[in-house]
């Protein structure tokens, strides 16, 4: 892992806040291929808040983001905008003002994660307990398998088949071989697909039904954002679950009687406080929830480990596709993820 970022204080508030912003570089365990491209590394930004309280008592508090282009995000862009907020924060900025200062997205995760961990570690609660939430349980999360072709992606699965969620990520062409390669290598998992809006409907009416008879039980994003609507009039076999296609509460007037469910993803909805009035509003029209990641730590997985009390698929696996976790990192035993330590998140 490598990392560049400065410190300036903010000034202005009492006691003294201080922003520092920096890039991290965490390179995964192997190539990692979805049906836009292929990364050896995820190059994530990490935000930390800090306080001076006297006596010699400073608290922090940390939060984690991954910059994506498909949402015209970029690592040097979302710096200089969580580094224009300087004044703001001089001014007295919090995290209820920090939902108006900033659009959804992955600067606005960074920060607002930041927030709730230094209320949390302030105060000596939980963040948790701060939101009014119960205490939250393991969950068990899904194992991804990076596209590639059908007899690798057969082995991979061979390798995972203790696993009882897989993940596969598609692209169109060939991809019922695929899924037919992974379900006869782990017969006992349950099988999540992601087509990250590689399909036409012409992919899509072909091969839901053929997903289904093998036991797929929710295909995720299967067309691009800007043609869904076509989910509209066309049998779902299996759940169709919004990616790209919802950021954050106000996408969901646009998902009525196309989608199932959603996937939260906190670098999409702009943190966690977003994400728990996602959560809360779609549960409230009948939409499932998933809970997803980017490829990031376990300090952007820990967040979302809050959101993900209770849905019904948790993609939380982004450390067990690096090659180390940065330190205190979330516990997986096999795909049960604990929650955050303290020392970590929250």
């Amino acid at each position: 892992m490598t990392t560049t970022g400065t410190s300036v204080p903010t000034g202005g508030t009492n006691p003294p806040l201080v922003l520092d912003v920096r890039e991290e570089v965490w390179p995964y365990r192997s190539a990692f291929t979805i049906s836009r491209g292929t990364r050896t590394e995820s190059r994530v930004v990490v935000a930390r808040l800090s306080l001076d309280l006297g006596n010699g008592r400073t608290v922090s508090g940390r939060g984690e983001c991954m910059p994506y282009p498909r949402y015209g995000e970029s690592v040097e862009g979302v710096i200089a905008t969580i580094e224009s907020l300087r004044p703001a924060l001089a001014a007295g900025l919090d995290r209820a003002g920090l939902q108006e200062a900033l659009p959804p997205g992955a600067a606005r995760n960074a920060l607002d994660c930041a927030f709730w961990d230094l209320e949390a570690k302030r105060s000596g609660r939980r963040v948790w307990q701060l939101a009014g939430l119960p205490a939250p349980e393991p969950v068990t999360t899904a194992y991804t398998l990076s596209l590639d072709a059908a007899e690798a992606m057969g082995r991979a699965a061979a390798a995972e088949a203790d696993r009882p969620v897989l993940k596969l990520k598609l692209s169109g062409p060939h991809d019922l071989a695929r899924v037919e390669a992974v379900r006869a290598n782990a017969p006992g998992a349950r099988l999540i697909v992601d087509a990250n809006e590689g399909w036409s409907v012409e992919d899509y009416v072909a091969l839901a039904p053929r997903l289904a008879a093998l036991g797929v039980a929710l295909i995720e994003q299967p067309l691009p954002a800007a043609d869904d609507a076509a989910l509209a009039v066309l049998d779902r076999p299996v759940p169709v679950c919004a990616d790209e296609s919802c950021h954050d509460t106000a996408s969901l007037a646009h998902l009525a009687g196309r989608y199932d469910a959603i996937n939260i993803k906190l670098d999409k909805t702009g943190g966690l406080s977003e994400a728990l009035r996602l959560r809360r509003t779609a549960q409230e029209r009948g939409f499932a929830i998933m809970v997803g990641c980017m490829l990031g730590t376990s300090l952007a997985m820990a967040p979302a480990v809050l959101v993900a009390q209770g849905a019904r698929v948790v993609d939380l696996d982004g450390p067990l596709l690096l090659a180390r976790d940065r330190d205190h990192g979330l516990r997986y035993e096999g795909s049960l993820l604990h929650p955050p330590a303290a020392a970590l998140w929250g």
